[in-house]
């Protein structure tokens, strides 16, 4: 149950952040939702493939209507969202670690070892952005030298250190999107990038 509590304010959280971009750009509002609906389930949809399963989205509705609230929300409020700069990079950023922690946590429960779990969890917080910014339009974050899918590493990371010691699942979730949330913010607060190739040529 805590899990899907998760799972559910990240499909809201990631819906925000991918419509209030949608709306950045000028889309209509069922360009929007889809944008959302995709931002929302898209990490999610490439996880469960590759382990073999029906996507979570087919299964309940609740992610279908996440995102239309989240498409009321933004409709509403749009106006103040707006003039929030940071709006979108904090809902990006719950979503982010939330998802983060729902993927490895799937991943545990399903037999896999730590390493994939940290691939999985990755893949979970962070692939739904990648279809999100290809939709609008822009580079993906993860291909800038932004922080974003190493901090859900190092969530999946803290995740695995906190199950070694014997910490609570809900404790080792908690401590995990925190870690995820924490490095986000911290990485662009203080402009901690990574390196970048340079070509040698010129």
């Amino acid at each position: 149950m805590f899990v899907q509590i998760l799972d559910f304010i990240g499909t809201f959280a990631f819906a925000i952040s991918g419509i209030r971009l949608a709306s950045a750009k000028r889309f209509d509002w069922f360009g929007a939702y889809v944008v959302g609906f995709v931002t929302a389930i898209g990490g999610g949809t490439i996880r469960d493939i590759l382990f073999g399963i029906t996507p979570a989205w087919m299964l309940n509705p609740i992610y279908v209507i996440c995102t239309a609230l989240a498409l009321l929300w933004v409709i509403l409020f749009g106006k103040s969202l707006i003039r929030l700069n940071n709006t979108f990079f904090i809902f990006d950023a719950i979503g982010l670690s939330l998802f983060t922690v729902v993927g490895v946590g799937k991943s545990l429960s399903l037999g896999y070892p730590f390493w994939v779990a940290i691939i999985m969890g990755s893949i979970t917080g962070a692939a739904g952005g990648v279809i999100r910014d290809v939709l609008i339009n822009e580079i993906p974050l993860i291909f800038r030298k932004e922080i974003y899918a190493m901090a859900c590493v190092a969530g999946g990371v803290m995740y695995w250190l906190c199950a070694i010691v014997g910490v609570q699942p809900y404790v080792c979730q908690l401590l995990g999107g925190t870690a995820v949330f924490m490095t986000r913010i911290l990485a662009v607060r203080f402009h901690i990038c990574l390196p970048t190739l340079k070509n040698d040529d010129r």
